[in-house]
């Protein structure tokens, strides 16, 4: 749990204070194997120590991945400055709490779920943040795609949701949640194959209602990944002692696969020109052979050691990383 921000980390360890982490630990098991079956939450979250077990032993992975893929859209769309923002789906507030440490500015926050349990946690949590836009929070009960303002947001952002929806709601799903948002979109999914054919179909419904792609792609073209393959990253973060026991796990580190779609209306700008490192790069000591999607279609870049500066750049990047020297 330490790269979740401070005053979490400590909002979580006086909520989890006197309970036993074996029966937090075994309900979150539970709860992991009906998210895997994609049971929507209401029917197996439904007391406030199910959704406490889930934040202790998900929200640590979940935190690092929406905080990198917000981290992508920051620099990438850097005149941005975004005041308000819709958290769709939000369960305990993972992206509430990633966006208000990534955009200080946010004046509003407002958290929607359908899961009374996971609204009634995410509130408890908000008051012992330092952010006041957190603090102060609304939290809204309700479906993902049934809020009622009338308002549009800065930032819409649904993660790890998507996953909960049948198949004939996802495309009503997000076009919801696209008229609702006046800057940025943000979807984030588990790096399966199932979810990224989803983000696939969302993908292709935002570039037709005229939304400009940010990330993960380098161009608006047609996904040129062969069939079988699937685009998704990782994070790694590490785990502390009690996150360990929540997992039962001896590691003291996890890697969160994910997937993503950033898209932003028109009016925004954001940076192109750039290629993305799509799988872990292969390197020796006079070569480095990089996995490449380009504006162009996928490749695979080879530098030698000879190439000098490209070479010893090229030694440094990661899966998922963007690169601007093609």
């Amino acid at each position: 749990m330490s790269d979740l921000p401070e005053d979490l980390r400590a909002a979580l360890r006086d909520l989890a204070a006197g309970r036993s982490r074996r029966d937090l630990a075994e309900r979150s098991r539970q709860i992991s194997e009906h998210y895997r079956e994609h049971v929507p939450s209401a029917a197996h979250v439904t007391r406030g120590e199910d959704a406490l077990a889930y934040s202790l032993s998900r929200m640590p992975a979940t935190y690092a991945a929406v905080s990198a893929v917000m981290a992508e859209a920051r620099q990438l769309v850097r005149a941005f400055t975004p005041i308000s923002l819709l958290d769709a789906g939000a369960g305990p507030g993972t992206a509430s709490w990633a966006a208000a440490a990534l955009w200080p500015e946010l004046a509003s926050i407002t958290m929607l779920d359908h899961n009374r349990e996971f609204l009634s946690l995410a509130s408890a949590l908000a008051t012992r943040a330092e952010s006041p836009a957190l603090r102060k929070a609304l939290h809204v009960e309700g479906d993902i795609a049934g809020y009622s303002g009338s308002e549009t947001f800065d930032i819409v952002v649904m993660a790890y949701a998507m996953t909960e929806l049948s198949e004939d709601r996802v495309t009503t799903v997000v076009a919801d949640l696209w008229s609702k948002t006046a800057g940025l979109l943000i979807v984030v999914e588990p790096g399966r194959t199932r979810d990224y054919h989803r983000l696939m179909t969302l993908r292709a419904e935002l570039l037709t209602a005229g939304a400009t792609l940010v990330g993960p792609c380098p161009h608006d073209e047609a996904c040129p990944l062969p069939a079988g393959d699937w685009c998704h990253f990782s994070v790694r973060l590490a785990r502390s002692r009690d996150h360990q026991t929540m997992k039962g796990a001896s590691l003291g580190y996890e890697d969160e696969k994910y997937s993503y779609l950033i898209a932003a209306r028109p009016a925004l700008t954001a940076e192109r020109g750039w290629s993305r490192v799509i799988g872990p790069p292969s390197a020796s000591k006079f070569d480095v052979t990089l996995p490449l999607c380009t504006p162009e279609g996928v490749r695979r870049e080879r530098l030698l050691k000879r190439q000098g500066g490209a070479f010893k750049q090229a030694r440094k990047l990661s899966w998922g990383d963007r690169v601007d020297w093609q």
